[in-house]
């Protein structure tokens, strides 16, 4: 019964489903109906049938019998609207998902040069500050040769693992510096509208606002109580966390739409301690 209530919800859950399951049973009613009330091959029930849905129009043939037309008059009501709605929601589901496609290239335009200016040098500066990098930092170092079950697994790794960040051994004041260089950067990339299409890439901008805002707030960074250390602390290790989870999603889209820019970020992974964009492999490019 599950299973059978599953199936159903699956089908009525989009009107180009509903459609399709209308116009099924018509064609299912229809063949073996005109086979009974007209006599009909299953041929010439089939194209007696797909001629009245299609509103072609039968030409030198015509339903005789009584229960032949009230199969007929049910047929176009039925079957002409269904026929339509699957045409018009197949053309309107191809516009959008054409649509989709252009959103999301323009949103990962936009992930691309927060990557290029900010992101990446980042989580370079995050990961010289995680005590525990060298547990995952073999897994992080992407090759061409990865599949999308590689990136999964990895992926289900960043969101699970316990981030850290050892404040003792940060600058916050280069940090500061770092960031309020490209402050105007990042604001101009919270009003983008296109940004708030994608929740994972939007909190990784504010949480990184959010630290860029605090650091802003205090002046001299010296002596700082250990509970602003604290909470400055939590502030980065979630910056950290959205950040790197958002680019593993974005070292994905790269491989699959962009060889040449993933060959680029293969080069410079911010989790590789040999990082360098200089092509030293004969044949990478």
């Amino acid at each position: 019964m599950s299973r059978v209530l599953a199936v159903l919800r699956y089908l009525l859950g989009s009107p180009i489903r509903v459609y399709f399951l209308l116009l099924a049973l018509v064609i299912v009613v229809g063949i073996p109906g005109f086979m009974i009330t007209e006599g009909l091959s299953l041929l010439d029930a089939f194209y007696f049938t797909m001629v009245t849905i299609t509103t072609v129009g039968y030409g030198d043939i015509y339903p005789l019998t009584t229960g032949g037309k009230v199969l007929t008059v049910f047929i176009i009501v039925g079957g002409v609207g269904s026929f339509v709605g699957v045409v018009v929601n197949s053309i309107e589901a191809w516009f959008n998902r054409k649509e989709q496609r252009v959103r999301l290239n323009k949103m990962k335009l936009l992930t691309g040069a927060f990557f290029s200016e900010v992101g990446t040098k980042l989580l370079v500066r995050y990961s010289r500050l995680d005590p525990e990098i060298d547990k995952i930092r073999h897994d992080l170092l992407i090759t061409g040769d990865w599949t999308d079950t590689a990136f999964a697994n990895v992926s289900a790794s960043l969101h699970t693992r316990e981030y850290r960040i050892d404040m003792s051994q940060a600058d916050l004041k280069e940090l500061r510096r770092f960031l309020f260089q490209r402050r105007d950067f990042l604001l101009r990339l919270l009003e983008n509208p296109v940004v708030f299409e994608q929740e994972q890439f939007t909190r990784a901008l504010q949480a990184l606002f959010h630290v860029t805002e605090e650091l802003g707030y205090r002046g001299a960074m010296e002596d700082l109580p250990e509970t602003d250390l604290e909470h400055l602390t939590h502030d980065l290790t979630r910056s950290y966390r959205l950040i790197a989870m958002e680019w593993l999603d974005y070292m994905k889209y790269l491989k699959e739409s962009s060889p040449y820019l993933f060959s680029l970020a293969m080069r410079v992974n911010p989790f590789d301690k040999n990082a360098s964009p200089v092509v030293e492999v004969e044949g990478a490019s």
